[in-house]
């Protein structure tokens, strides 16, 4: 029976069913009753914007792409303390809690669907001071900072049986980005954190270093009280195995993090200067020609940046030029008259992303449909097409951009360019090209802290997003 039979029949059955009260276990049945899945939320001002509605980020976008699934709405309620997780879930109020790791002691008190992913703990330090090892030896006379009742606690109590003098200082706080404010304002010396709240929060903090991981690998899940009814156990699993099946679990993923593997400390460090030296200026500029086209300011500054640095002078060997370093037949086609004014550049640049985002096939969706359009506008719609035909050729996805960017690359290798219509390209360009854009867009979110509701800087970018206020 697939999942669709089995929610129908219960449909059926709701209304023969005695009202549920909080003492009540978690449940399709109840979930299915009241219209409404209720998440359990730990916070990460890196991984989502503020806000329970709004919770955005790699576990939340899971969770509501299943409320989606069942017909429900979706309610992220956050936790004062992790350690009342347990019995928040056993008192009925909450369905499950997202994107647990998994510990011994956790799984003494919960139950916990398939593993999604995989955490590390990472070690972190203020450039300048001594990089730590891996065994955390040497820091007696240290301070070392640690989320109280997070899974880093547990681990640095793992290996104090082993090493006595190894000691740490506990900080209640909800999010883990505390410790790194701590330890860029020089009050600790260490802290052991997420590695991917690092991966992602390291381009805020470029005075931070990244030190060794310590300790194993560790799954996450979605955690569920051990009385949870057999339906609602059964639907978690069949969502992860049709998603993960159907390779969107790994879409998902890259939404989140793929292009944060192109971190580069000198880069981020140069942005950073260039933000406070150069935006200035141009900032009125780029949310006029938002409120015009419709485009996030922050993005076309983020292409503004990636394509000169915000210089409106620049010049390519090619000939392009301007601050938004449009050709001359682009010029032309939005109606720019001198490349060079950097009004006018930022104009027309917002124009010929639309005019190239129209070429884009309807039926590709967002965030995808926005990382092509992006792709085009630095390589040409032609070489894409071409990849979206080598990517299918190849048995992937010519829609998804996850699976086009692995096929980008392709164009310049004879083989394959010989095969399409449009010949050689460096395609490597396109892909590097969106995933600067990625970055600097989220930087330009995080300096900004103003974000406009419905834009959501982890899981992708819309092209067309709410005005900016």
């Amino acid at each position: 029976m697939n999942r669709l039979a089995r929610l129908f029949i219960i449909l059926l059955l709701l209304p023969l069913l005695a009202d549920c009260s909080h003492a009540q276990p978690p449940s399709l049945v109840r979930v299915m009753e009241r219209g409404e899945l209720r998440v359990l939320n730990l916070p990460s001002a890196v991984a989502y914007l503020p806000g329970e509605e709004d919770a955005l980020g790699f576990d939340q976008d899971l969770a509501r792409l299943f409320a989606d699934q069942l017909g429900v709405k979706i309610t992220f309620i956050t936790p004062d303390h992790p350690d009342d997780i347990p019995a928040l879930l056993a008192s009925g109020e909450v369905d499950l809690a997202a994107g647990l790791v998994i510990t011994p002691t956790r799984e003494e008190r919960l139950k916990f669907g398939p593993e999604y992913d995989q955490v590390r703990s990472r070690l972190v330090y203020r450039s300048g001071a001594p990089r730590p090892s891996e065994k955390l030896t040497g820091l007696e006379e240290k301070r070392l900072a640690v989320r109280a009742g997070s899974y880093h606690e547990a681990l640095l109590e793992g290996l104090q049986e082993k090493q006595p003098d190894l000691t740490w200082i506990s900080y209640p706080v909800q999010d883990s980005l505390e410790l790194l404010n701590l330890t860029a304002e020089e009050r600790v010396d260490y802290a052991l954190v997420d590695n991917r709240l690092f991966e992602r929060a390291q381009r805020y903090y470029p005075q931070l270093r990244e030190g060794p991981l310590v300790g194993d690998p560790r799954p996450k899940a979605w955690a569920l009280d051990p009385h949870t009814a057999d339906d609602l156990r059964q639907a978690v699993a069949d969502f992860f195995k049709e998603l993960d099946g159907s390779g969107q679990l790994a879409q998902i993923r890259d939404r989140h993090y793929g292009h944060l593997e192109r971190f580069d400390l000198l880069e981020t460090l140069s942005f950073w200067t260039r933000v406070s030296q150069r935006l200035g200026p141009y900032r009125g500029m780029f949310q006029q020609a938002s409120s015009e086209t419709g485009i996030d300011w922050r993005l076309l500054a983020a292409i503004g940046y990636q394509e000169s640095h915000w210089n409106p002078d620049a010049v390519s060997p090619t000939g392009v030029r301007g601050l938004m370093m449009l050709t001359e037949g682009a010029a032309r086609e939005v109606g720019v008259k001198d490349r060079t004014d950097a009004e006018s550049s930022i104009f027309g640049g917002a124009r010929y992303i639309l005019k190239v985002r129209e070429q884009i096939p309807d039926r590709i969706a967002e965030p995808d449909r926005t990382w092509m359009a992006l792709a085009a506008y630095n390589v040409g719609i032609g070489h894409l097409e071409d990849a979206r035909v080598l990517t299918q050729k190849r048995g992937g996805n010519p829609d998804l951009w996850l699976d086009v960017k692995e096929n980008l690359p392709l164009l310049s290798k004879e083989r394959w360019y010989k095969l399409v219509r449009h010949g050689y390209a460096r395609g490597n360009e396109p892909v590097r090209y969106v995933e600067n854009i990625r970055n600097y867009y989220e930087l330009l979110m995080w300096a900004t802290k103003d974000a406009p509701e419905n834009l959501d800087p982890t899981r992708g970018f819309p092209l067309v997003a709410q005005r900016d206020s």
